[in-house]
């Protein structure tokens, strides 16, 4: 089993930075790749990043050149780095782990609010 937990998110005027930040816990040698998720009010969960264990990474074009993903594999957190923030980028962010089994694991989200 993994846990994740997701901290970072807040109110942030457009234009602003934001790092958002999901610690790991658990069987955290199964992790293979994680990635950041967000829902904006109703609309579909999308994928936002992610991140292989070999540190390839993949953006979704509404953030790319926004966004950083990283991981520290000695802290078993993983980032996302958000700057030029849009009133579009609203949403809950929810971090993502796959382990070798294919098993997902989802942290509880966090919310960002991008506004004047």
């Amino acid at each position: 089993q993994v846990q994740l937990v997701e901290s970072g998110g807040g109110l942030v005027q457009p234009g602003g930075s934001l790092r958002l930040s999901c610690a790991a816990s658990g069987s955290i040698f199964s992790i293979t790749t994680m990635a950041w998720f967000r829902q904006a009010p109703g609309k579909q969960r999308e994928l936002v990043a992610y991140i292989t264990s070999g540190g390839s990474t993949n953006y979704a074009d509404s953030v790319k050149g926004r966004v950083t993903i990283s991981r520290d594999n000695a802290k078993n957190t993983m980032y996302l780095r958000m700057n030029s923030l849009k009133p579009e980028d609203t949403a809950v962010y929810y971090c993502n782990a796959v382990d070798t089994t294919k098993q997902n694991y989802w942290g509880q989200g966090t919310q960002v609010t991008v506004s004047s």
